[in-house]
């Protein structure tokens, strides 16, 4: 009997629960579609004037430093620095006491081996004639002729003094080697000088070209060839087409960087050691910038996120791209992506293939 009364009291109990429900039981109800979420990307954009530059001087290619042949006191330098000479022209003075003492020296040595020479030949000469009637013996004839050949020697040694002595009284004088501009002056009158010690530099004009340093990060999207565009820091209207031409192959000990040497087509308006600024003369969209944060997938197959836009449904695909460097957080993309188009700029890494998305905010 209990037992019958237990079971209609739990019967009635599910009957009266399904009836009832509490207020914190849960309910499965169908959730409503969430729309696409926005992205935050960029467009594409390759602005010239916009595109980094770099700064540079104005240099010649061909440089010289001059300095005297022989030790001397500095006696004149008519030469200053932004001077103008022409090959041929005098740049700096010797004392030439010294040099002069010397030539004198020489030419008193050679008189007198001059004097010498003659005492021997008329000496073996008349040794000569006593030997023929058997007066002198062949020895005293032998001594006659080898004191005439050391006479001779002497000579010879005594003229070659002296035309080295003028030769070094002729470098007393500094002349220009070619046409050019004295673009240093390292010694001034009154100062001593040994033979080699610089004295000026000596520009070549004709020869100028521009230079500047770059990190190797930069250099590896600056390869020889690399067409330039030139111009004055202070004057960005003199300006001028050139060409990497040019890169030094070891880096600079102190700051890492490597020198590039620019060709310019005209560099009339350019003086030496003018500050200039320098930027890739490529057309728009060959070389496109894009946030180093933009870059998804490998350091061996970096990739970028499309967007694509039909209406008001838009779309990502993943597209392989070609990196040249990343320079200031700022990626060159040098292939795979077209000037004018979209890229995904935050939350790459949770993005799907083919994922939907919804409105463009600005980085």
């Amino acid at each position: 009997m209990i037992r019958f009364v237990l079971m209609a009291l739990l019967l009635a109990a599910s009957h009266s629960a399904q009836a009832f429900q509490l207020p914190w039981a849960s309910h499965d109800e169908p959730q409503a579609d969430l729309p696409p979420r926005p992205v935050v990307s960029e467009i594409v954009q390759d602005i010239p004037s916009e595109r980094r530059s770099f700064p540079g001087v104005v240099v010649a290619a061909t440089e010289v430093d001059l300095g005297f042949q022989t030790l001397g006191r500095l006696s004149s330098r008519p030469v200053d620095v932004g001077d103008r000479v022409e090959m041929g022209d005098i740049l700096a003075e010797l004392t030439p006491d010294d040099l002069q003492d010397n030539v004198r020296a020489a030419r008193a040595a050679v008189d007198t081996a001059e004097v010498t020479l003659e005492t021997a030949e008329t000496a073996a000469n008349r040794v000569r004639d006593l030997e023929a009637r058997n007066v002198a013996t062949q020895a005293q004839l032998e001594q006659a002729e080898r004191s005439l050949s050391a006479a001779r020697a002497g000579l010879e040694q005594a003229r070659s003094e002296l035309l080295r002595a003028e030769d070094a009284e002729g470098f007393a004088r500094l002349a220009a080697p070619f046409d050019g501009i004295v673009s240093a002056v390292l010694e001034n009158p009154g100062a001593v000088v040994a033979a080699g010690t610089p004295i000026l530099t000596l520009s070549d004009e004709s020869t100028k070209e521009a230079v500047i340093d770059l990190p190797e990060s930069v250099v590896v999207g600056q390869p020889v060839g690399t067409e330039v565009s030139i111009w004055l820091e202070s004057d960005p209207d003199t300006a001028t087409s050139g060409h990497v031409s040019r890169i030094d192959p070891l880096a600079d000990a102190a700051t890492r960087t490597r020198r590039l040497h620019l060709t310019m087509d005209d560099a009339a308006e350019f003086r030496l050691n003018a500050l200039i600024r320098a930027q890739r003369a490529d057309e728009p969209g060959a070389v496109l910038t894009l946030p180093a944060v933009a870059i998804a997938g490998s350091e061996e197959k970096p990739t970028v996120w499309v967007v694509t836009r039909q209406g008001d449904a838009a779309s990502v695909s993943e597209r392989v791209v070609s990196v040249a460097a990343i320079v200031d957080g700022q990626a060159q993309i040098a292939s795979g992506i077209e000037h004018g188009e979209e890229i995904v700029i935050r939350g790459v890494h949770s993005l799907t293939e083919g994922q939907a998305v919804g409105r463009r905010v600005e980085p």
